[in-house]
């Protein structure tokens, strides 16, 4: 038995279109991708993948990160994971030494590794990721599933088909809304730093014309 985290493929590949509309509202600079459902073998160890997109670079000294446990959708949020100029394992009781991360900020990746997942592990997991000058916060949510023995295998050769099929086209469509997000956005800042500049001028005109009737 393959103490690997165990994700059933058919079913990641079929929600992927979901999960494309669900991560990608309009109007927002940055997006987060995240399993919705991650399905792992008792005692084994799992990564949590949190990756995000951004028009901006990460500056560590104001790049923020937030990792946090909920054992019900309803239930208050435990927060076991930060990173505020590095990163700060906070240790709950829980997770004890069991917490690793395993992303690199630089190239967007947030995941964290759980290791020896036990049966009270499963709940929600949230990544919280603020990356200035973004002004909206990204946040990402994982449902993790622990189970006690690995199902049998079936043919899967249509469905990994399918959802490579799926992944490439999402990740073009990212790729492609991700650029034009970035450019509308310096185009915006652009013209908002050209109005300020005429309005200044403006100013600076009205002064000089009373200053002349003055006279």
């Amino acid at each position: 038995m393959h103490r690997d985290a165990w994700l059933p493929r058919p079913v990641f590949s079929l929600t992927g279109l979901s999960l494309f509309f669900s991560l990608v509202p309009p109007g927002r600079s940055m997006e987060v991708m995240v399993p919705s459902t991650l399905n792992v073998l008792n005692g084994s160890d799992a990564r949590l993948p949190c990756t995000f997109s951004s028009c901006y670079t990460v500056n560590h000294k104001q790049f923020s990160l937030n990792w946090t446990y909920q054992e019900c959708s309803n239930c208050s949020e435990e927060m076991f994971l930060q990173f505020r100029m590095k990163i700060i394992n906070l240790k709950p009781e829980q997770f004890r030494d069991r917490v690793e991360f395993s992303g690199n900020p630089s190239k967007y990746d947030v995941s964290v590794t759980l290791k020896n997942v036990q049966l009270e592990d499963a709940g929600i997991y949230n990544c919280y990721i603020m990356n200035p000058p973004d002004r909206h916060r990204g946040h990402g949510k994982i449902s993790l599933q622990v189970l006690m023995e690995e199902p049998p295998e079936r043919d899967s050769t249509v469905a990994v088909i399918v959802g490579a099929s799926v992944g490439g086209f999402l990740a073009v469509v990212i790729l492609v809304l991700m650029v034009v997000k970035c450019v509308r956005r310096k185009k915006e800042q652009k013209l908002s730093a050209q109005d300020l500049k005429t309005e200044e001028e403006g100013k600076t005109d009205g002064e000089g014309n009373a200053d002349d009737v003055t006279k």
